[in-house]
């Protein structure tokens, strides 16, 4: 089984973009769709975490770095090292947070600068499994290609968790981090039997809880859940 975070809209709030990686990390995911909603805070993120580990002088048990490092690597608490030990080793690990961003596939919302660059994608294409899906801020932006080409279509830039059925295709959102009425996450699984999708707050409650993306075809209603 392998496993994918999804989340939306941070809108710039990088303490609600570091909550998101964090749950998300702990439930097992070590790859991410971030569907925009504010492009520019993988970047941002990334260069304050690079910062604070570089600008330590100690480090133990408690500190940032280590628990950065831990659900970086996949640690449970309890099989953490007590420290990590030297300044070479923790530039180390802040590499590795940096070497993170190659593990988030993220699309550009309308009005920042990455949407207006030619040479930044709109939208992404991922295979999961044998299923090939699509990543977008705005499901406005998807055109009929997209839509027959990709069975699941993953999109940001709504106010809760949900999974949408038209005829064989779902679209699936996480909802959102920022400016919904709680900041929600979503989590997929996959494995030889097909695609799940979860969602949760952020303080860990389940929304939707392992919901089947049944990809057989023939399908033409519409249905929401």
């Amino acid at each position: 089984m392998a496993l994918i975070g999804v989340f939306s809209d941070s809108e710039g709030d990088l303490q609600l973009f570091d909550a998101a990686l964090q749950l998300l990390s702990k439930k097992g995911a070590r790859r991410f769709f971030f569907a925009g909603g504010r492009y520019a805070d993988l970047d941002e993120w990334v260069k304050i975490k690079r910062e604070e580990a570089r600008s330590a002088t100690d480090y133990s048990a408690g500190n940032f770095l280590q628990d950065v490092s831990g659900w970086l690597l996949g640690l449970e608490q309890a099989d953490r090292p007590a420290a990590f030990g030297t300044a070479y080793e923790m530039q180390r690990r802040a590499e590795e947070l940096a070497r993170l961003k190659d593990r988030v596939v993220r699309t550009p919302e309308k009005g920042c600068l990455a949407y207006q660059d030619p040479a930044v994608p709109k939208k992404a294409m991922d295979m999961l499994g044998d299923t090939l899906c699509c990543v977008v801020h705005d499901k406005n932006d998807l055109d009929k290609e997209d839509m027959l080409n990709a069975a699941v279509l993953f999109h940001g830039k709504a106010p809760e968790p949900a999974v949408v059925q038209i005829g064989p295709r779902y679209f699936v959102t996480p909802g959102r981090l920022k400016g919904g009425k709680v900041a929600t996450v979503g989590l997929i699984d996959y494995d030889a039997k097909g695609l799940r999708f979860s969602a949760f707050s952020l303080d860990g409650a389940t929304i939707i809880d392992a919901q089947p993306l049944s990809l057989s075809a023939g399908k033409s209603k519409i249905t929401v859940k």
